[in-house]
């Protein structure tokens, strides 16, 4: 499984403002996946909501709009199981380059929590949730606050 070999990043969030925009899908792990990211950005200071839509097809938008509206970065969640139809393929596609899209046009972070799975236990591994090997709702936050702090060392 993923995370081995993760690095510590610099997840000082003070004077930060960032949106969690997390999809409504597989309420268990979404859940999971906004606690890890509330947890890590309340640790880190930062100053943080929280914007739920519909599914994860819609995640890029309204990330562009809170970057657009001022927040520093976005922690973008969401769940997306592989079913009998090519819809996985097209959503995942589409989210995942629409969240890349929206970090190089507004040039401001987009954490990447969105999760593609072939199944639910796989998201139940990753959501941070009791029993849980990993917390990519965390790592989602943590790479937002540091890829700040990235792009503001280069400033």
């Amino acid at each position: 499984m993923s995370g081995a070999g993760s690095p510590a990043l610099d997840v000082d969030g003070r004077g930060l403002t960032i949106t969690i925009v997390a999809g409504s899908w597989h309420d268990e792990i979404t859940n999971g996946l906004i606690a890890g990211a509330t947890s890590t950005l309340e640790a880190s200071g930062a100053e943080f909501s929280l914007v739920r839509v519909p599914g994860s097809f819609e995640l890029p938008v309204v990330a562009k709009a809170a970057l657009d509206a001022g927040a520093d970065a976005v922690v973008a969640l969401g769940v997306i199981i592989r079913g009998g139809t090519p819809h996985f393929e097209y959503v995942s596609a589409a989210a995942t380059d629409g969240l890349t899209r929206v970090a190089l046009d507004t040039g401001k972070p987009v954490g990447f929590g969105l999760l593609t799975l072939d199944d639910e236990q796989q998201g139940l591994d990753r959501a941070g949730l009791p029993g849980s090997k990993e917390d990519k709702g965390r790592e989602a936050a943590e790479a937002a606050v540091a890829t700040v702090r990235a792009l503001r060392a280069l400033s």
